[in-house]
């Protein structure tokens, strides 16, 4: 069987006569600007992107970094990309002061959970956080995270090297990419730096927008995201939409 775009069909098919049930003049003339708005940001979201991709080359890491793999073990930072050229690190916000997970990051995993299988078709992925690995893979496994990778960047300065802490430890929900070229260097390809800059009004950063399905589904409903709301690992019974966990 062929793969191939499953909804491939000829462009002398596309058009836009779509109405639905009752609707009125005045929505679907709102609905058509709106459209029209959602097809720009598309191309721009395509331009951003192709600029993305003509980044020049970045700077070498400073060392191979050694992470824990648990049980004395570890493994360096250039072989987390296997067979890939290029490796997506996701910082999780684990560190061994903190009791549990970040909710958000936590939130961010679940989806991103079933996305890793996918992804590494590409690109290699791992989630790195600073305590030792077999509490990172106690707490992935109460999740019930399957598909992705983990390891403990634990004495290195890896997360302080790639905005993924302050300098008073602070931890932060970086995303870096990086490359290795034919003879082995390994280079910083990208950061998600909007992290790192001043949120405009009312907003959160929205560094890691682009990956989180949450804030990306609940765009398309009336109520939008709203401002009083953030995941929880939990959430009570009687938790709804716009309610904290218990």
């Amino acid at each position: 069987m062929t793969e191939g775009p499953i909804f491939a069909v000829p462009a002398s098919t596309y058009r836009h006569d779509m109405r639905f049930p009752n609707e009125s003049a005045e929505y679907r003339a709102a609905r058509n600007e709106l459209l029209r708005q959602e097809i720009d940001l598309r191309r721009h979201i395509e331009r951003v992107a192709a600029t993305r991709r003509a980044l020049p080359a970045g700077g070498a890491i400073p060392e191979d970094y050694r992470f824990n793999q648990g049980s004395d073990s570890e493994k360096a930072f250039s072989e987390l990309f296997g067979d890939r050229g290029t490796l997506i690190v996701y910082s999780l916000m684990f560190g061994p002061e903190r009791e549990r997970p970040c909710p958000s990051c936590a939130a961010l995993l679940d989806g991103l959970d079933g996305s890793a299988r996918h992804i590494e078709r590409s690109a290699a992925l791992v989630v790195v956080a600073k305590s030792p690995l077999e509490r990172i893979l106690a707490a992935a496994r109460q999740r019930g995270w399957q598909h992705l990778r983990f390891t403990s960047s634990q004495g290195t300065s890896y997360n302080a090297d790639y905005g993924a802490e302050d300098k008073d430890g602070t931890e932060w929900p970086a995303l870096n990419v990086f490359t290795r070229d034919a003879g082995g260097t390994v280079r910083h390809f990208y950061a998600a730096e909007m992290l790192f800059t001043k949120p405009d009004p009312g907003q959160d950063f929205r560094h890691n927008g682009p990956i989180d399905q949450i804030w990306g589904m609940l765009d398309f409903t009336p109520q939008g995201r709203g401002t009083d709301w953030h995941p929880q690992l939990e959430y009570g019974p009687e938790a709804g939409p716009n309610q904290d966990a218990a």
